[in-house]
């Protein structure tokens, strides 16, 4: 099981970043969405 998740991290450490980044910007526009209403 280890060796697997070792094995996946290794084939898609050019991409983790990217999808790290993906997931916070759409944390940033939840967020934004939710607080839409109280600042309009």
């Amino acid at each position: 099981m280890i060796e697997t998740v070792k094995s996946a991290l290794a084939r898609q450490n050019g991409t983790l970043w990217q999808d790290a980044l993906g997931a916070t910007a759409l944390m940033v526009i939840l967020v934004g969405a939710l607080h839409l209403p109280t600042i309009v």
